[in-house]
C-alpha cells in the first residue's frame, strides 16, 4: 500500500505520511500472506512426497535397469507435480491481483463483479498486478455502477448532530458567564444542556 492509496481512500496528507511511517515496511498485505501460505503448504507436501519415494526406493531390490526406470518414472512424476504446483501458484497470483483490483476500484462485491468480467482478457503483469482489468471496471462502473462504492473526495466533514452542542452556540468555544445576570445564565443554560460550569 503507498501513502498515495492513502490518500485515494480520504485520509489527509498528513495523516498518510502518519501511517505510512507507523508501517515502517512491517506490512503485508493478506493477499501475499495467502500466495506465501499456499506456497508452503504445497512445498511441505512435496517435499513429504518425495522423502516417501527415497524410502521406497531403499526397500526395492532389483537389478539396475528396474531402478533406472523407478527413477526415470519418480523424476517424470516430479516434473508433472512441479508444472502443477508451478500453474496452481500463478492462478492463486493471478486471483489476489485481481482481488486488489476489485477493491481498489470500489468494488461492493467482488463475487459479483469478477462475473462479468472476461477473464481470457485477465493476464498476471510482470509488476504481480492484473492486466486487461482497468479497461473492463471502467466500463462497468459507468454500466452499473450499483456494484461500486462512490469514492469520497476530499475531507470528511460531518454534519448533523453533535452531542452537547446547540444551533447558536458552535462547539469548543467559550461563553462569558462571569457578566450574565441569573435569568439571562438559566436561559443559556436552557438553550446549551451540554454545558457545565
Amino acid at each position: 500500500m503507498k501513502k498515495e492509496d492513502l490518500i485515494a481512500m480520504g485520509l489527509t496528507e498528513e495523516q498518510a505520511k502518519k501511517v505510512m511511517e507507523s508501517l515502517d515496511g512491517n506490512f503485508v498485505t493478506k493477499a501475499r500472506f495467502n500466495e506465501v501460505n499456499e506456497e508452503l503448504k504445497t512445498a511441505k507436501k512435496s517435499i513429504s512426497d518425495r522423502d516417501k519415494q527415497l524410502e521406497d526406493l531403499k526397500k526395492s531390490s532389483g537389478d539396475n535397469a528396474d531402478l533406472k526406470k523407478q527413477i526415470e518414472d519418480l523424476q517424470k512424476q516430479n516434473a508433472d507435480q512441479k508444472k502443477a504446483h508451478d500453474a496452481e501458484i500463478a492462478a492463486l497470483k493471478l486471483d489476489n491481483a485481481l482481488e486488489t483490483a476489485l477493491t481498489a476500484a470500489g468494488a461492493k462485491n467482488t463475487k459479483a463483479v469478477r462475473a462479468l468480467l472476461d477473464m481470457t482478457k485477465v493476464k498476471l503483469g510482470e509488476d504481480g498486478k492484473a492486466t486487461g482489468v482497468d479497461e473492463q471496471l471502467t466500463a462497468l462502473q459507468k454500466s452499473d455502477a450499483y456494484l461500486f462504492a462512490e469514492k469520497k473526495q476530499g475531507k470528511n466533514t460531518f454534519k448533523g448532530f453533535q452531542p452537547g452542542a446547540s444551533g447558536e452556540q458552535k462547539p469548543g468555544t467559550e461563553v462569558d458567564t462571569s457578566k450574565m445576570t441569573y435569568d439571562e445564565l438559566c436561559a443559556y443554560l436552557e438553550q446549551n444542556p451540554g454545558v457545565t460550569l
